[in-house]
């Protein structure tokens, strides 16, 4: 049977109860005694190592004018200095 607090004792324990959340139990905050949510353990992810950076490489392209600066308008205007 989980734990059951009310808000203000969970506020006032919450690293304890996140200790508790960790170590697979599982926690109902209620409000005035009734239940409106509930703390548990997130799954452990499948993923066993770190994704590879650059999956995506030869998807798309950048276009060499991307890199160029912008023209004075268009500066001013992403600096907020054209705004009125």
């Amino acid at each position: 049977m989980p734990t059951t607090l009310n808000v203000h004792e969970a506020k006032a324990h919450l690293s304890e109860l996140l200790d508790r959340v960790e170590a697979g139990e599982t926690v109902v905050i209620c409000r005035r005694n009734k239940p409106v949510a509930e703390l548990k353990p997130v799954p452990a992810s499948n993923l066993t190592e770190p994704r590879p950076i650059g999956l995506a490489k030869g998807v798309g392209h950048v276009l060499p004018s991307f890199f160029e600066p912008l023209d004075e308008g268009l500066l001013t205007l992403f600096e907020g200095r054209g705004a009125s």
